[in-house]
């Protein structure tokens, strides 16, 4: 289940406070944004389209609430507005409605009654998602350990794709993809989070670096202090924002559990789990894949991705499978001496080479996971595995039941 997007405003810090942990305390929602005023809220709204807006009504205030609840109904249709109050009269939530609130939330909140108006925002949201516009399919490129290659591939993925996507580096202090693409960016996620409150359409453009009409690059901040400056939050803004405009987003994640990958990996519809298939490799996958069942990803959202796959690896993959409790869904040749020519040349493979065994499987797996449509490569999982598996000699020198479980 998709989760609800809400931005919240208004009231005393008792009431914000109340609602913004009930919010954030529902395993249905993600909360964009506080807003500090009523003009920021409208702004926001404008700029996030999120599913609903809380207003926290003051009497002495109402005219001035009720303009901007009518406001946010005109300049964003699709967002539910809900109004809250601790001693609402009835002319007050009235004057609430008739201006085009959807919902009232009575103060203090009783969770009944608030998994009810959740309820009802959902059912809201299902109704405009018909002429609301698609979000794009967000695709997380992740490793458990540095050096599997994970930007090379993420890169050439993002490009793999036959939709409008856009790359997105979260290796915030060492990130690469704008090097393996051959672009110098003027400006990064860092100009981004800055001017996140008063981002339009001209501005979102100036500060993304365009590849090719199909691919364009959001690059990791140019210095690495700047990194230091963004949060978890901005990730989630800026993801949400994105999403709204391209088909596909993929994101080069850096390799640890730090909050703003955590909050990456959270939104992400897909995660490539990138590993090679040596004793650190796999040990790292089976370690992040107890760390995602931790995190409540369902299985279903993750998908291992073997990287510089060798038919001389002497390791028997359904072991492999067996190990870590997964199948493996693509295999991705080695190729040392093309790899780096892409790399020195800034040039994606995909694109520099399109009979190599390498682009070749990139874009199976870009279709697998990103919607397109690359008619060549929707080979079901069990019929590779089986092609891989009838190269592979009978006993393994990789004895994976003598590697001790990650704890």
């Amino acid at each position: 289940m998709q989760s609800l997007t809400f931005i919240t405003t208004g009231g005393s810090g008792h009431a914000c406070n109340e609602i913004r942990d009930a919010l954030t305390g529902s395993a249905r929602v993600r909360l964009l944004a506080n807003s500090v005023d009523r003009d920021q809220l409208l702004a926001d709204v404008i700029r996030l389209r999120p599913s609903a807006a809380v207003i926290t009504l003051e009497s002495t205030e109402a005219e001035k609430d009720f303009v901007l609840i009518r406001n946010i109904v005109a300049a964003s249709p699709e967002t539910a507005v809900i109004t809250a109050a601790r001693d609402a009269s009835p002319s007050l939530i009235l004057g609430s409605i008739r201006a085009g609130a959807r919902e009232f939330l009575q103060l203090p909140i009783i969770q009944e009654e608030f998994q009810t108006v959740l309820g009802r925002v959902e059912e809201f949201v299902a109704a405009e998602k018909k002429l609301a516009r698609k979000t794009g399919r967000v695709v997380a490129v992740f490793s458990g350990k540095g050096g599997a290659g994970v930007s090379f591939f993420a890169t050439n993925l993002a490009a793999a794709m036959n939709v409008p996507t856009l790359l997105m580096d979260l290796n915030l202090q060492a990130g690469d993809s704008a090097s393996f693409l051959g672009l110098e960016p003027k400006y990064s996620l860092s100009d981004f989070v800055t001017n996140r409150t008063r981002l339009d359409d001209s501005l979102i453009n100036s500060l993304l670096t365009p590849h090719s009409p199909s691919l364009t690059l959001l690059a990791a901040p140019l210095e690495a202090h700047e990194a230091e400056d963004i949060k978890p939050t901005h990730v989630t803004e800026v993801l949400h924002l994105l999403g709204q405009r391209y088909d596909c987003l993929v994101l080069d994640l850096q390799h640890t559990f730090d909050p703003i990958t955590v909050s990456a990996l959270d939104l992400a519809d897909n995660i490539l789990l990138v590993m090679t298939l040596d004793i650190p490799g796999i040990r790292s996958t089976k370690r992040a894949i107890k760390v995602f069942e931790r995190l409540g990803y369902p299985r279903t959202k993750i998908h291992v991705v073997v990287n510089r796959w060798s038919k001389n690896i002497d390791v028997e993959l359904h072991k492999v499978e067996a190990h870590l409790n997964e199948q493996l869904i693509g295999f991705v040749p080695n190729d040392y001496r093309k790899v780096m020519e892409s790399i020195n040349l800034g040039r994606p493979l995909v694109h520099a080479d399109q009979s190599s065994k390498l682009t070749v499987e990139i874009k199976r797996i870009a279709a697998l996971v990103g919607g397109g449509n690359h008619t060549e490569s929707r080979q079901p999982r069990k019929r590779l595995l089986g092609g891989v598996f009838s190269r592979q000699s009978p006993m393994s020198k990789l004895e994976l039941s003598e590697m001790p479980d990650p704890a």
